[in-house]
């Protein structure tokens, strides 16, 4: 089992009077990419600043290896951050902003030289030492924020929001790379972001942070699979959802407008007799029938069906003039009738009581 490097123990920050973080516990292991995921507003980039040390928490306590780190300054954590902003310096070019840090520690220039090379190599920009910062791509000044962020060889590496600033498209390939380079480097990280795509892409495992709390830690799998919310399946993006009530428990059943549904891997406190909730369908691929299923099968009819590259997207109409989406492998036609089937690990159940 992983060691734990870093220990966050009960940090609580407020702003105006206003809580913004309410006793915030959690643990990084040696060699981990935490991703810490949520909304704007969240409080992610406070709790990368508060370890950091660029402001002080209200209360609580940060343990690095064990020791309290409260009090040390920033210089002296040897922790390197990386904004989404990148905070390149302009006048600089590629070579002079990785050799930055080095710098300021106070390495020899034969040394300082090596590892410029060095993180040019491991960022994939060879041959980019002399550029201009001001010529450099969105992906390019992407990556020189990170040489410059792992120059210095920090015991830990934060990142805020990285590739915010870049488009879908750059931000789908940069954060696979990204995967391939923190996984290279050994280095325990922290990643903050909105967007549980590039979470789920680049996080060994996932914090999921808002209203103050850690609301669910686990791996990528884990947080997709069951979301412990419905604020967080709504999160997720899992917007297909229908009033229901608990028919039985065991087998547990739900009832709802548009038919019964046997669900699998519900916790026992959600398994009462009566109980009124909502019934959440995981926005999967889509799974035709013809012809009458008493359980876990619905009617509908196609509303749309939208070309997404490597599939479509199907929106179905329910009979109560709600819309729900699926995946699916092929275009169907407007208007038509279908009849969809869902495998029981493919439904969440919420009870109203949240």
């Amino acid at each position: 089992m992983k060691k734990v490097i870093l220990s966050l123990q009960h940090i609580s920050k407020d702003y105006e009077d206003n809580p913004l973080l309410c006793g915030i516990d959690l643990d990084l292991h040696t060699d981990e990419t935490l991703c810490l995921l949520g909304p704007s507003g969240s409080g992610k980039s406070t709790l990368l600043r508060i370890i950091a040390g660029l402001e002080p928490a209200d209360d609580g306590t940060i343990l690095w290896a064990g020791k309290h780190i409260q009090g040390v300054p920033v210089e002296r954590r040897n922790f390197g951050l990386m904004f989404q902003d990148y905070a390149l310096f302009p006048h600089m070019n590629v070579a002079e902003n990785i050799a930055f840090g080095p710098r300021m520690k106070g390495w020899q220039k034969d040394s300082i030289k090596a590892r410029i090379a060095e993180t040019l190599k491991i960022v994939h920009l060879e041959g980019f030492a002399e550029r201009r910062v001001v010529d450099l791509s969105g992906g390019e000044k992407q990556r020189v924020a990170l040489a410059r962020a792992i120059a210095p060889k920090p015991d830990l590496l934060m990142l805020d929001e990285p590739l915010g600033a870049l488009d879908k498209a750059l931000r789908d390939e940069l954060g696979q790379e990204l995967r391939a380079i923190l996984k290279e480097l050994h280095i325990p990280t922290i990643y903050v972001t909105h967007d549980q795509e590039e979470a789920f892409t680049v996080g060994d495992s996932v914090a999921v942070l808002n209203f103050g709390k850690i609301l669910q830690r686990g791996t990528p799998e884990q947080i997709y699979n069951q979301p412990t919310s419905l604020w967080l399946a709504d999160f997720i993006g899992f917007s297909n959802q229908i009033k229901g009530r608990v028919e039985h428990a065991n087998p547990f059943m739900v009832s709802t407008a548009i038919g019964r549904f046997q669900l699998s891997a519900i916790p026992d406190q959600m398994k009462t007799a009566g109980q009124e909730g909502v019934l959440v369908f995981k926005p999967v691929q889509v799974h035709t029938k013809k012809g009458f299923e008493e359980l876990n099968s619905f009617e509908a009819t196609v509303q749309d069906s939208q070309f997404r590259g490597d599939g479509y997207r199907l929106v179905i109409k329910l009979p109560n003039g709600n819309n729900f989406y699926f995946r699916d492998e092929h275009k169907r036609e407007s208007g038509s009738p279908i009849h969809i089937v869902i495998s029981p690990q493919d439904l969440l159940w919420y009870p109203t009581y949240e």
